[in-house]
């Protein structure tokens, strides 16, 4: 079977500048080729950083994004500079977390999604915020630490 060439906006490109909001910034997808069998795709970014929109100060989180792809996968050069443009973007972590659920499940159509955010600690306190698609099973919440 014979793979069908796919345009992409970033992959095997010279990009020299980091999009500068989330609403610029293309996520590219290509087929999932193993439509006959459900599997999990994780992505972990350790460096994220958006903008508190009350005082502007940065908050540094690390995203776990979880999916189980039904006929689309996202690629990752792409969410790459996507998490990249959230350095200029001013939201309340939850805002952030939901933003990037959303933005992803209009791409890709998944069969089942979840984005954990974890947040550095400010004041003392940390935040972490959890969003999975379909919604999120409470019951499940229990066992995510």
């Amino acid at each position: 079977m014979k793979e069908e060439k796919k345009e992409f906006n970033l992959l095997g490109k010279s990009v020299d500048a980091t999009p500068t909001s989330p609403t610029e910034s293309p996520l590219d997808t290509f087929p999932n080729q193993f439509t006959e069998r459900d599997y999990l795709i994780q992505f972990e970014a350790h460096d994220f950083t958006s903008l508190c929109p009350i005082t502007g100060q940065p908050d540094f989180a690390k995203i776990k994004i979880q999916y189980t792809p039904d006929k689309m996968c996202v690629e990752t050069k792409s969410l790459k500079y996507y998490l990249q443009s959230y350095r200029n973007f001013q939201g309340f972590n939850e805002k952030v977390i939901n933003t990037i659920l959303n933005d992803l499940v209009a791409v890709t159509n998944p069969k089942w999604m979840r984005v954990h955010g974890e947040f550095a600690a400010r004041g003392g306190i940390t935040l972490t915020t959890v969003v999975e698609y379909p919604d999120l099973d409470l019951q499940q919440l229990k066992s995510i630490q």
